[in-house]
């Protein structure tokens, strides 16, 4: 058995309560609609890297209507904790307690992440402790470990949704003296200049076709955003 897990992060898409810094351009309900669009694209890459997944989702008592919108046959957990950096602690811990050997957590904010990050983050897990994708506004799009080397105070006491977020993270994986493999960035689609920027840069690719930027194209006209 392959003893290797992505974990996908995942809000159930309620209008208001999920990118909501999109709203100056989309109203609630289509904000909504295009996240529902970024996890299912997600989905499709992730089942296609061949690694055992789990949906860890954050709507207590939602499991059915998520499970409706992103399909029955995954395997589903809530997250758990009261902040972020506990509920992805609580979720790798978990998934070691079961055997795994190698786990890769990942948010649900970048529909167009290749498949191949997720293979080099699983390589890099063979010889670091740790792999972190940094994000371009200061936090990270995916963290991962081996069990042998897993570090909870990587997430205790993080200033999330901030700046610092990455370089406090990396911050506490050298006070740990744990080792950690670096990711190509990426950039979170979370404003009106990240979905310019996530547009333009597969214009010209196979995710063109993509649900996400299918509803995109429809909700947006691009030729009002600067650039």
């Amino acid at each position: 058995m392959d003893k290797r897990k992505i974990l996908l992060f995942v809000k159930y898409p309620e209008p208001g309560k999920v990118k909501t810094r999109l709203e100056p351009l989309l109203d609630s309900n289509c904000a909504a609609r295009l996240y529902g669009c970024f996890v299912l694209d997600l989905l499709e890459t992730l089942i296609g890297t061949g690694y055992a997944l789990r949906i860890v989702y954050d709507a207590p008592g939602k499991r059915e209507e998520i499970a409706r919108l992103f399909g029955e046959h995954y395997d589903y957990r809530p997250q758990e904790g009261a902040d972020l950096g506990e509920r992805m602690k609580k979720a790798f811990l978990s998934s070691f307690a079961e055997g795994v050997t190698s786990v890769v957590l990942l948010g649900s904010d970048l529909p167009d992440l290749p498949g191949a990050v997720l293979k080099e983050a699983f390589s890099a897990l063979e010889e670091f402790d740790g792999v972190l994708g940094p994000s371009v506004d200061g936090g990270y799009y995916l963290v991962g470990f081996r069990r042998e080397g897993f570090c909870p105070s990587v997430f205790d006491g993080i200033p999330w949704s901030t700046e610092n977020v990455f370089p406090e993270t990396m911050s506490r994986f050298h006070k740990a003296r744990r080792t950690v493999s670096l990711l190509p960035p990426g950039r979170d689609l979370d404003t009106p200049e990240d979905l310019w920027d996530f547009r333009q840069r597969n214009l010209d690719t196979p995710f063109a076709r993509s649900r996400t930027m299918t509803l995109l194209n429809r909700l947006v006209d691009f030729d009002k955003i600067d650039d």
